[in-house]
Parts: C-alpha cells; sequence; structure tokens
C-alpha cells in the first residue's frame, strides 16, 4: 500500500497541484475541521460511492489517525484505483482546515 506523509500532501497543495483528497471520516468529525477541497465519503459508504471516483485519476485517503484510511486505501487499490493512505491521518495535519 502507498504512503503519502501529511507534510507531502501539504506541499503539493501548496504548490497548486491537483490533488484528490477523500475523507473518510464520519460527518461529525469531518465538521470539527478537513482539508481545504476534500471530499467526505464515510467508510462505510465508500463501497457504494466508488462509482463516482474515476479510475484515471489519484486519490489520498485521509482518516483521524490513519487506520481506517488504510482499510479504504486498501479495498480501494483491491478494486483498482490509484490511491495513497496519508500517514498518521488528521492528527498529524498541521496544514489549513475549512
Amino acid at each position: 500500500m502507498k504512503q503519502i506523509r501529511p507534510d507531502q500532501v501539504q506541499q503539493r497543495l501548496e504548490a497548486g497541484e491537483p490533488v484528490n483528497i477523500i475523507d473518510v471520516r464520519q460527518p461529525s468529525e469531518v465538521a470539527q475541521g478537513k482539508i481545504r477541497g476534500a471530499v467526505n465519503i464515510p467508510l462505510g459508504l465508500l463501497e457504494f460511492k466508488m462509482n463516482e471516483l474515476n479510475k484515471r485519476e489519484e486519490y489520498i485517503i485521509v482518516c483521524q489517525s490513519g487506520g481506517r484510511s488504510s482499510q479504504a486505501t486498501a479495498f480501494l487499490e483491491y478494486q483498482g484505483f490509484k490511491v495513497q493512505n496519508m500517514a498518521g491521518g488528521m492528527n498529524e495535519w498541521d496544514g489549513e482546515t475549512e
């Protein structure tokens, strides 16, 4: 499974690179703050929403600490998506949130 560090995600965002971020936390957790531009798809709904994703694009998967995003990354990778898990999750995120 591919991993990416929060500081690497932040560098890509600051450089203006197009970055697709999926936050798999619950809406109540996301309400506390999420990475700007991240799309919230709770882990339990991912199987039903993955048809909205494009297999030609790369996605960075985020949760609170890295556990749920690891599960989501493994699942999506198995389904043929290009995905990376953000190690440490939002607990390690120092960047801007919305």
